[in-house]
């Protein structure tokens, strides 16, 4: 495509996503009202999905700890990352695979395809006796587990009142952490079991089977139905979502959600899939939405925190604890516990300022890993030195460990994935798709040179690599993530028109904080009369 079609492409774009005009607004007055239950079982639900990931990513650390030569042979360090990092590999292509059917095909399909295949690669997993066997094993689980860790946050986000999204998208990270902690007691339940690994990955395949029974009672999307034509059952969803609202603000919400949608068709229409895409990097928003939640994504994954979900054990029994799974266990747990913290924030401190508030001190404790690192007598294939022992500097390392972790889940870890909220209607499928992928990219990175990382740069330099990413990244989020906090997906578009949308978001909530004011003064009158 040449430069002229390319300007005239964008200038198209830029026209049809102006500002549109005030008095829509008011048709959105129902995200107001009072929500029921409804939208929190669906997402409970579809947040199952989050328990794939979780699973496999703290279940493969306790096998590469137990599974010994029961693939013919024991397992070098090369080898062990092959068999960590192929399902990170394969779920890059699982979440191409939902990205490019989401729109087509709705929300919904992608996530059942992920339970599928998921519970097909922990039957190989668990059949498995040759190193081949496996690898195919977790590349299958890889598939479903990106398709599956692609979808569900951007569904639950589409089927969330404004004002609870990021909590509800929370319950994806919880059940991602979840899985996390439930890997670990399993894994330390089977430890003793003579092929217990074989049921630490075969039980992955429950809550796949779990979530693939309770889909078919959530609705899709009632934008993705709007955007289907099929309205009347979109308001019985919405009806559902805000059970308090009236049928003329149950219309005015079909309204709201038409004209976005009506936007999009119009930027869509007749263009392929490639094209699409290619609207994240020639539209200016577009753009600078995906440098902001794929920047802190890719922060999120190369900040080392996965290195400790899939070689905690490992690097336990690296410093010389007797049961480094049970220690492992600590760090899941605080994981699983500053996730729940994250979720009861978000929505009332925002994302902005807990990112700012967090990222700075992931750092700081990794430098004080770094440090004790240096005093643990390691050799360079990653054994403890003869008749060494568990000291002050491992018990440094393992408190650090705990602290850099609460910073994280309670920070960045969960609220990267609550940036597909920035993505416009029309883009919202591969901006999300694009997220996931640089997750699964830069989850590949860490996975497949930790131990190499570790053995070549030295403990303490793998710490301290790390260390320099989180403190970065903090800088970064303070000039380019805005707060978007309790706005609406088709209000948070408007934000990237005006650079990375910081300041404009600020007094976007200034607003909204009046607006709010106001309307509960009016409510009050009226009350009285």
């Amino acid at each position: 495509m040449d430069d002229k079609k390319v300007e005239t492409d964008i200038q198209h774009v830029e026209k049809i996503t102006s500002t549109p005009p005030p008095e829509l607004d008011d048709l959105d007055s129902i995200e107001q009202t009072k929500s029921g239950k409804y939208s929190w079982l669906v997402s409970v639900t579809a947040a199952i999905g989050g328990m794939l990931f979780g699973y496999d990513t703290g279940i493969i650390s306790a096998v590469l700890v137990y599974i010994n030569r029961d693939l013919g042979h024991t397992l070098s360090s090369s080898e062990k990352e092959l068999i960590t990092s192929i399902t990170s590999g394969a779920a890059f292509f699982g979440a191409i695979f939902a990205g490019a059917t989401a729109d087509r095909y709705g929300r919904k399909i992608a996530i059942y395809v992920g339970c599928a295949l998921f519970t097909i690669g922990a039957i190989l997993q668990a059949a498995s006796f040759s190193l081949a066997q496996m690898t195919v094993g977790r590349l299958v689980v890889g598939f479903g587990v990106g398709s599956a860790a692609m979808i569900v946050p951007m569904y639950i986000a589409e089927v969330s009142p404004a004002k609870y999204r990021g909590r509800m998208i929370g319950l994806d990270n919880m059940s991602i952490t979840g899985g996390q902690l439930i890997s670990y007691g399993i894994g330390a339940v089977f430890a003793s079991v003579a092929g217990g690994w074989r049921y630490m990955v075969g039980g992955g395949a429950v809550p796949a089977i779990v979530l693939g029974c309770l889909l078919p009672f959530c609705p899709e999307s009632p934008r993705q139905l709007v955007y289907h034509g099929r309205v009347e059952e979109a308001e019985r969803v919405i009806r559902k979502i805000f059970p308090n609202g009236t049928d003329l603000q149950v219309q005015q919400k079909i309204q709201h959600i038409t004209y976005h949608i009506e936007q999009s068709k119009a930027i869509t229409a007749g263009k392929s899939q490639w094209w699409i895409l290619k609207q994240l990097y020639v539209v200016p928003a577009n753009f600078r939405a995906l440098v902001a939640a794929c920047g802190l994504m890719a922060i999120s994954q190369l900040g080392g925190f996965n290195s400790l979900m899939y070689y905690s054990p490992t690097l336990f029994a690296l410093v010389g604890f007797a049961n480094p799974v049970a220690v492992g266990t600590t760090i899941a747990g605080t994981n699983f516990f500053f996730t729940w913290i994250n979720l009861m924030l978000v929505d009332r401190i925002g994302r902005r300022r807990i990112l700012l508030c967090t990222m700075q001190f992931m750092g700081l404790f990794l430098v004080a890993a770094a440090v004790a690192f240096h005093w643990i007598p390691v050799n360079h294939d990653l054994t403890l030195q003869e008749n060494a022992k568990v000291g002050a500097p491992a018990i440094v390392v393992l408190v650090s460990m705990i602290c850099y972790v609460g910073f994280y889940s309670s920070g960045m870890g969960n609220t990267a994935w609550l940036s597909s909220e920035f993505f416009p209607m029309e883009v919202r499928a591969m901006g999300t798709m694009m997220l996931t992928m640089t997750c699964w990219g830069a989850n590949v990175i860490v996975a497949s040179t930790f131990l190499t990382q570790m053995e070549n740069t030295t403990p303490s330099g793998a710490f301290g690599f790390y260390a320099a990413i989180c403190i970065l990244g903090w800088v970064a989020v303070y000039f380019c993530y805005p707060e978007v906090r309790g706005m609406t997906l088709e209000d948070i578009r408007e934000i990237f028109k005006h650079g990375f949308g910081v300041k404009k978001a600020r007094e976007a909530q200034r607003q909204m904080k009046l607006d709010t004011k106001v309307s509960g003064k009016a409510i009050r009158q009226a009350s009285i009369v």
